[in-house]
């Protein structure tokens, strides 16, 4: 008498499904990490050129100042005064004491004094990383 042993279908191919899933929700963390991202940088400001600029390499605790053509202060996308910028900054600087990036972002056709302004209410906040971002020359 023949003994008969099934073999099944060794190999037969890959199970696709939990890897189409894996990569599904890795797209969804992206798209909403990347929404999150935008908030700041969302005020349509022009950027002056500079040809030996970088890029900009994001740091977890920076704040970003937005500065419009009229001279309008933007704290993230909410509009402030310079008053309220000033208190803003202290908090930021009394939250992450010697840690805290600034980001000044102007448009190009705004006058020196508003930008001398966010960068004086960084110095007075006791914050000395700050820096005014520029677009690449391309």
């Amino acid at each position: 008498m023949s003994v008969r042993i099934n073999k099944g279908r060794l190999g037969s191919g890959l199970e696709l499904t939990p890897m189409i899933d894996v990569v599904f929700l890795l797209m969804i963390f992206f798209l909403v990490a990347s929404k999150l991202e935008e908030a700041d940088r969302i005020i349509d400001v022009v950027l002056p050129k500079a040809s030996a600029a970088k890029p900009l390499t994001t740091q977890p605790r920076e704040f970003v100042i937005n500065i419009d053509r009229d001279g309008a202060y933007y704290a993230g996308a909410r509009p402030v005064t310079l008053q309220e910028l000033s208190a803003l900054l202290i908090q930021a600087a009394a939250d992450n004491p010697g840690r805290q990036q600034v980001i000044v972002r102007a448009d190009e056709n705004t006058l020196h004094r508003f930008v001398v302004g966010a960068m004086n209410a960084c110095v007075q906040a006791g914050i000395e990383d700050y820096q005014v971002q520029s677009a690449r020359d391309e």
